[in-house]
């Protein structure tokens, strides 16, 4: 049984970081994209960044590029998003997941809340 569970949200001040961890269980990630996506009531889950399967190769929404750092660790089949100079906009349920397929993210985590106040 595959799992991701996400770990490291919470309530930060703005300008604070916080780093998300990802860790997968159940089946070897390693030859795979990842991706944190994040999500708000009312809309639509956004994919915040991605990483290919080396790490060679990266991906950030514009609103994020600068401020956070996607790293993935194949030997502990997991994957990070550092988040610096976080703002009140930043604030979402951000989730992990894993594109088995290329562009389809297949296996989701539970989820891990972001809250930054002002």
């Amino acid at each position: 049984q595959v799992q991701l569970v996400e770990s490291g949200g919470g309530l930060v001040q703005a300008g604070g970081s916080l780093r998300l961890s990802c860790a997968a269980s159940g089946r070897t990630f390693s030859s795979s994209a990842m991706g944190w996506f994040r999500q708000t009531p009312g809309k639509e889950r956004e994919l915040v960044a991605n990483i290919n399967w080396s790490g060679g190769a990266t991906y950030y929404t514009d609103s994020v590029k600068g401020r956070f750092t996607i790293s993935r660790d194949n030997a502990k089949n997991a994957v990070y998003l550092q988040m610096n100079s976080l703002k009140p906009e930043d604030t979402a349920v951000y989730y992990c997941a894993v594109a088995t397929l290329p562009g389809l993210y297949n296996y989701w985590g539970q989820g891990t809340q972001v809250t930054v106040s002002s």
